[in-house]
């Protein structure tokens, strides 16, 4: 029996990571949760949760699943990244999607559009290995049935990233505030849970029979529930995407044909009735996108990504490169979990 480690440092990591968790026990394996945080009281009752390092290392993991940039390097196992999002080309290019740190053994990328630029930075650094697997948060939007819809209306989902200079959430709430006094759709608003409290507050205050605010790190019902999603640079554009479904994008960094992108606010609402028409040339332009990002569609990622970590152990983990000492920041992790031991 093999044992695995979740390792959670932010709320929208449970989404990401209870598929794989559903994988493990369905293999009969076992599976435990590590908290970076104050993430406890999310967990299910039927969920295991190591408190302390010591734990940890008792516990032995023979894998350690993170959707995060960083993961204590003295935890047992190795260490796999399985992403917190597709690439919405936040940074400019020259930055990359993600920084390479040193931390992690094995990349677990979600299609070819970042399994491309991962293999060229693994034979640049020589310590860590890529498989492409598909992205474990996927699996329910594929898996489970669409919830019944409460409304005959289109609905319209409205998200944002958090990143204050690229979020559409101020710039367009009096535009989605008027459109949604007409009745004419019906309107589900959803943020990333790190967005400013003041932004959410203000469209608490907006609500109505027309417009709701939900607040949840599980977003695939509201991704099989509306029928176009309005947003601006963020990851879950991608994700709705994958249901062939259109996408209005306010001053997106980097629009391609897949995108009804606006520059306005009055654009909107012309913005949305055209991409609700589904257009031939909008939605063949989606399915060529979304083959790019992640061309599995049956919902069994996280039972690819258990297998790549599995053969990764068997075949591949000893002939890594030593990984940079990156002192500094092995320390800060150290600190702040509370452990000083360098064995």
């Amino acid at each position: 029996m093999r044992s695995y480690l979740l390792f959670v440092s932010q709320l929208y990591a449970f989404s990401i990571l209870r598929p794989i968790q559903k994988a493990i026990r369905q293999r009969g394996d076992e599976v435990a949760w590590f908290m970076d945080g104050p993430w406890k009281k999310y967990l299910k009752t039927d969920e295991r949760v190591l408190e302390t390092v010591g734990a940890v290392k008792q516990y032995n993991p023979c894998a350690v699943f993170v959707p995060g940039n960083v993961v204590p390097d003295f935890f047992p196992g190795v260490k796999v990244e399985v992403f917190h999002g597709f690439n919405a080309r936040k940074r400019k290019s020259s930055r990359g999607h993600y920084r390479i740190r040193g931390f992690f053994d094995l990349y677990c990328t979600q299609g070819p559009d970042t399994t491309r630029y991962f293999q060229q930075l693994a034979q640049k650094h020589g310590f860590f290995r890529v498989i492409e697997t598909g992205w474990p948060k996927m699996d329910p939007l594929f898996e489970k049935p669409p919830p019944r819809k409460e409304s005959k209306r289109p609905v319209v989902l409205f998200t944002s990233t958090f990143t204050p200079r690229l979020s559409a959430a101020d710039p367009l709430r009096k535009t989605v505030c008027n459109i949604a006094a007409t009745g004419k759709w019906k309107w589900i608003v959803n943020f990333h849970p790190k967005m400013d409290r003041s932004v959410v507050a203000r469209y608490q205050a907006i609500q109505s029979d027309d417009l709701r605010l939900i607040e949840t790190d599980d977003t695939i019902p509201l991704l099989q529930t509306a029928d176009v999603i309005v947003s601006d640079t963020s990851s879950i554009i991608s994700e709705f995407c994958l249901q062939q479904k259109p996408a209005v994008t306010f001053q997106n960094r980097r629009p391609g044909p897949h995108l009804v992108n606006i520059a306005d606010p009055s654009e909107l609402a012309t913005a949305i009735e055209y991409a609700l028409s589904t257009p031939q040339p909008l939605m063949a332009a989606i399915r060529k996108y979304t083959q790019h990002i992640h061309p599995y569609r049956v919902g069994r990622s996280s039972f690819r990504v258990l297998d790549a970590t599995n053969r990764f152990i068997e075949q591949e983990y000893q002939n890594l490169a030593r990984k940079p000492l990156n002192l500094l920041r092995r320390l800060k992790v150290r600190k702040q979990l509370g452990d000083y031991r360098w064995v």
